[in-house]
């Protein structure tokens, strides 16, 4: 596993492409009660991100222009999601994908490193209910 996630950050890093940062939340509120509206995309457009917040080590919202939510359930659990509360990730696209992968950006003393490495979800639109 250790080498499979080694040799994906390598191909990563050596494939350069776009390279987007979401900083840490700013919000700490509990989330309100979502609930799915319309069918899961894809993809997302980058230039329409406004902001994220990390919900747990499965869950990211994506704050998107237009003011949509649109939620990403990774796959898998990711290792210090939350605690962290910040991620990168790189394309070489204009849209960020299921395929893609984020990193936990770790925070040791100011100096930010790369964590553990998780596949993206599908995005789907999410409203609080009332």
């Amino acid at each position: 596993m250790k080498r499979t996630v080694a040799l994906i950050l390598t191909a990563m890093v050596i494939g350069g492409g776009v390279v987007g940062t979401a900083l840490p939340a700013k919000d700490k509120n509990p989330a309100p009660e979502m609930r799915t509206v319309g069918e899961a995309k894809s993809c997302v457009s980058l230039n329409a991100i406004r902001s994220t917040n990390v919900v747990d080590n499965q869950t990211i919202d994506f704050k998107m222009t237009g003011g949509k939510t649109l939620r990403n359930v990774l796959p898998y659990n990711c290792p210090s999601l939350k605690m962290q509360d910040a991620f990168s990730y790189r394309t070489s696209l204009s849209q960020l994908c299921s395929v893609d992968i984020i990193s936990v950006l770790n925070n040791y003393g100011g100096q930010l490193s790369e964590g553990a490495a998780c596949g993206l979800g599908k995005f789907q639109q999410v409203e609080a209910v009332r």
